[in-house]
Parts: C-alpha cells; structure tokens; sequence
C-alpha cells in the first residue's frame, strides 16, 4: 500500500485549551485561495462566482493585478507565507502586513517558491499590495456578505460542538478535511509536515475557498494556524434525480445540514434565502421523514435523517 503524506499537527495538554476558531472570514486567506480556486476550477459554497469574478476581472486594472499574483500563487504546491499573515482579517491591515514584511524573510520565501516552480522572479511588496487591493474588489468585495454568512454558519456548528462535548467534539467536527486522534490533528497534504504546538494553541480558520484539503502555514514558527473548508461546503453538484424529486433548494437543505446539522437561520443564511423560506423547507422535509428537527434553547435545530442521507448519497 502506498504511504499517504500526512500533516501532522501535535498538541501538548494546555493547547487544547488555547483553540480558537477564526471570528470572522479572513480576507488574505480567502483571497489567495481564491486564486487556487480560479485554476483548479475546485467547487465553492457560492453559487456563479467564478462566472462573475472572471467577467469582473477582464478589466484592465484587474489583468494586471492577476499578472503580478500568479506568480506568486501556482495553481498547485506552495506559495509564500507572507501572503496569508496574522491579523490579516481585514484586508487593508492583511496589505499593510504584506508591504512591511521584513525583507529577509521575502527572499527566503521566494526562494522556496522558485525551488518549487522553477522559476524566479523579483517581486516589489508595494506592487503586491496593490494588486492584492485590486483583485479583491474585484473578485471578492461583492461576494463578503455571502462569504461572511457561511462562515458564521459554520462557526454556529463548532460552538454548538463544543458547547456539547467540549474542544475534542470541535475538532471531531473537522472531519473529512482533518482527523482528531488525540494528541494529533491530522490531514492527507500534498507533502510530509509536522506541527507541533507546544503550548501555543491553535487558530482554526474556516475558509469558503479552502479544500477539500486544510492547509497550514509552511513556517513552524509563525502563528500556528489551519485553515479549513466550511462545513456546509457542497464537494458536488446536488443529483438531478433528487434536485428533481424534491426541488433543488430542498436538495441544498439536506447538503447543508451535514452530521453537526444547523439552526433554521443558519440554513438561511448559508442558502441565502429568508428564516421563514428555510423554515418551510425544512418543514416538508421533516414531513417527509428526511429531516429531524428539535428545539435548542431558543434555536430549533435540524439534522438529516438516515432516509435522508441515503437518498443525497445515491442510496450508499
């Protein structure tokens, strides 16, 4: 049997009391991987944006900036750290991080990128920044509410984990893209990489471009940090036997719901429809015996049944 290449991320006792879980889509991550996502042609949680983000970026401005990036991201493999820093929730702090990266620290990185592609190519941080600047506007800024919802959902599913069973049943959660088998949180990588925490925690980073692999910083010793696809990632286009049984939206419902399952208002806000909308949905589901719904404190929470798991799944 061929021997996968793993990351590895090792925790000590205090780490998994120091997890924490991005508070909000961070904006550097999310554009870089995006760029992925462009070459890759890999499906996102939102619905046209590669129609729209390719139409917005045939600009002049737009092609430019994509002339100074793909360089730096190749569709595959790695691409420099100093893109994605600490902090760079917001993309004016993200840019600023990136233009007042030490010097040093770029060449080494660069020359990792070169080792990798083949290639080098000098590279000025006040062009990167700008470019950074102008490909999100274009590719991203009209999407962030969207973005921002699903990550919100998705954080609604780690809280509710562990409210339920404590930082174990978070990182539980985290499957298929990482595997919790204390002490280590583990994931299939294009390469062999080990992380040990060593007291630091962990930042998890929900990301709607990341996957279906997570993926960490190369550096050991900055910030450690994963980032991973959102849970409510559909990884296929709903089946168009089911989509056609029981309406395409309905087939998302059950998509979105997933093992953790979700709140009528985070089923809304990942489908971008109304609570009311949602609530019906699930209703005819749950009439349907597909879906099973409780009552959470002030929340009702829906979760997809066998029956309904089966027929999402082909009957598997």
């Amino acid at each position: 049997m061929t021997r996968k290449d793993m990351l590895r991320i090792w925790f000590a006792g205090e780490d998994l009391g120091r997890v924490r879980v991005a508070r909000r889509p961070h904006a550097l991550w999310e554009t870089v991987l995006s760029l992925h996502t462009l070459r890759t042609r890999q499906r996102t949680a939102l619905p046209g944006w590669r129609t729209g983000a390719l139409n917005r970026l045939a600009a002049p401005d737009a092609s430019a900036a994509l002339r100074v990036l793909r360089p730096l991201v190749p569709a595959r493999g790695y691409f420099p750290d100093f893109l994605t820093p600490a902090g760079g929730e917001a993309i004016t702090d993200g840019i600023d991080a990136v233009v007042n990266t030490p010097p040093r620290r770029v060449a080494a990185e660069l020359a990792l990128l070169a080792a990798g592609t083949g290639t080098a190519r000098a590279t000025r941080l006040r062009d990167v920044g700008e470019a950074l600047a102008v490909y999100h506007d274009r590719a991203l800024a009209p999407y962030m509410p969207r973005i921002r919802a699903l990550v919100d959902a998705d954080r609604a599913v780690r809280a509710r984990a562990l409210l339920d069973g404590g930082v174990e049943a978070l990182l539980e959660t985290l499957r298929p893209a990482l595997r919790w088998c204390p002490p280590v949180l583990e994931a299939d990588y294009p390469v062999e990489q080990e992380l040990r925490l060593d007291g630091r925690g962990l930042l998890l980073v929900p990301s709607v471009f990341c996957g279906p692999t997570a993926i960490t910083l190369l550096d050991p010793a900055l910030p450690p940090t994963v980032v991973y696809p959102v849970g409510d990632r559909p990884d296929h286009a709903p089946a168009d036997g089911l989509a056609a049984l029981i309406g395409g939206t309905r087939c998302e419902v059950l998509r979105h719901l997933g093992a953790a399952g979700a709140s009528t208002s985070e089923l809304a806000r990942m489908l971008g429809i109304s609570v009311a909308s949602a609530s019906q949905h699930a209703a005819v589901l749950r009439r349907s015996g597909l879906v099973v719904s409780r009552r959470a404190g002030n929340a009702v929470v829906h979760r997809i049944t066998p029956l309904g798991a089966a027929l999402l799944h082909g009957g598997a």
